[in-house]
């Protein structure tokens, strides 16, 4: 009897996929954001003088710790997804050796700015830019995260959300015609800070289970 109802169990439940290693949703999400950010820098091009900014060792920088965080956010909400976090739990905290890269890369990019360009006519605008951006990104990350048990999700939400607004800030400053740190560090990355408190209510809000 008892064999036959776990015969019939196993039949009713079908089989059960696994979920993918960490590691391939990360580059999944990596991919997707690489090919958002390619079509929209085709669509709304790049900045005039683009390729001699990369001549500068603060703009570099700057670029290549956004590309780090972009990375390591990612790779920290997929672990997050998994309530074990897959057993490799410091790679979950990465974000936070990607953000004392990006600090480091704006002071000296700040160290460089001088005498400081000229702030742009705008302000709120680049938060308001990036934030728009970010939002494809982030439907598509919640989207995914919300079919696994996290039980991390204030966390999760988190990193979640600043890995979206990580790629629309590396789309803005590829795009937007400015040299002013004190207009970056101002307008597109202090906002990171409430997106990651954002992210703390977003991810009880949608991820719980």
């Amino acid at each position: 009897m008892i064999d036959d109802l776990i015969d019939t169990l196993i039949k009713e439940g079908g089989a059960v996929k696994p979920a993918p290693h960490p590691f391939k949703l990360s580059l999944q999400w990596i991919a997707g954001a690489t090919l958002y950010l390619t079509i929209s820098l085709l669509v709304f091009g790049v900045r005039p003088g683009l390729s001699a900014q990369f001549h500068r060792i603060g703009f570099d920088a700057e670029i290549a710790a956004l590309i780090t965080l972009i990375i390591s956010t990612s790779l920290s909400a997929a672990l997050l997804v998994f309530p074990d976090l897959h057993q490799i739990r410091r790679l979950a905290y990465t974000p936070l050796a990607a953000f004392a890269l990006l600090i480091a890369a704006l002071f000296v990019a700040w160290q460089q700015d001088n005498p400081p360009a000229p702030l742009p006519v705008h302000s709120f605008e680049c938060t308001l830019g990036i934030a728009l951006f970010s939002l494809l990104p982030a439907i598509w990350t919640f989207f995914v995260m919300k079919k696994y048990a996290s039980t991390h999700y204030h966390l999760a939400g988190s990193v979640a959300l600043l890995f979206a607004f990580s790629v629309g800030a590396l789309w803005l400053r590829l795009h937007e015609n400015t040299d002013s740190v004190a207009h970056v560090i101002e307008w597109h990355y202090l906002p990171m800070l409430g997106i990651g408190l954002l992210g703390l209510w977003l991810g009880q809000r949608l991820l719980r289970w």
